[in-house]
């Protein structure tokens, strides 16, 4: 049985989801905020996302960019705005499938179940250490000696593949088609100036970095 978070501030939609999920045997939480979406995402990893883009407090953008942040949870948007522009943001964002509303629920239902028998993405662990640097994927802070450091949005997609397999070698090329998209593939100085930032919020002597490490030529490793 899979954990399905719906988030939706249309009730009478919530309803509907709960009991077609239901009859499927699926177990289901609910959100009508974007905070509350992201808050119960940490908190009980579930199998899929249902994603309205229009909330009342964030958009539904920033929620998936959120996520994608520390998880690799399969994300589904369910969206009134049929623009096909909205369709390409949503999905170069992160999210794994769009459809528009007013939606047939056989449709989703079909979509749920194919996004569900992918093979689960590697993702970071929830809670990281860095040098003197305590590192929260799930609630996306970092807490350093001196206090509380923030990172931007990129900066934490880069960190979260590297995250994802301590050790091991991540291509220069792949991160750049998971962060910027495929045509930017042999854009390297994207990553000298991104790593370079991260080292200096992260490692305890960016000039001789312990944990963001280049491969040069080939690409970047975290060591624990």
């Amino acid at each position: 049985m899979s954990h399905i978070l719906v988030v939706d501030d249309e009730p009478q939609l919530l309803r509907a989801l709960r009991i077609s999920l239901h009859a499927r045997h699926h177990s289901v939480l609910t959100a009508a905020t974007g905070a509350e979406a992201l808050d119960l995402a940490g908190r009980a990893a579930p199998g899929a996302v249902l994603l309205d883009l229009c909330l009342p407090d964030l958009d539904g953008m920033d929620i998936i960019r959120g996520l994608r942040a520390w998880s690799g949870v399969p994300i589904i948007v369910l969206s009134g705005r049929n623009d096909p522009a909205e369709k390409v943001k949503a999905l170069d964002a992160g999210a794994d499938d769009y459809l528009t509303k007013p939606f047939v629920m056989d449709e989703l239902l079909a979509r749920l179940r194919a996004v569900l028998r992918r093979p689960a993405a590697e993702v970071a662990p929830p809670r990281v250490v860095i040098g003197d640097h305590h590192i929260d994927v799930a609630a996306g802070t970092v807490t350093g000696p001196d206090g509380p450091v923030r990172l931007t949005p990129t900066e934490w997609r880069i960190l979260a593949l590297l995250l994802a397999g301590p050790g091991r070698l991540v291509p220069g090329r792949h991160i750049l088609r998971e962060v910027w998209g495929p045509e930017q593939e042999g854009r390297g100085n994207y990553l000298r100036v991104y790593f370079a930032g991260l080292r200096r919020k992260l490692e305890p002597d960016p000039a001789r970095p312990r944990h963001l490490i280049t491969e040069p030529g080939i690409g970047y490793r975290y060591e624990p």
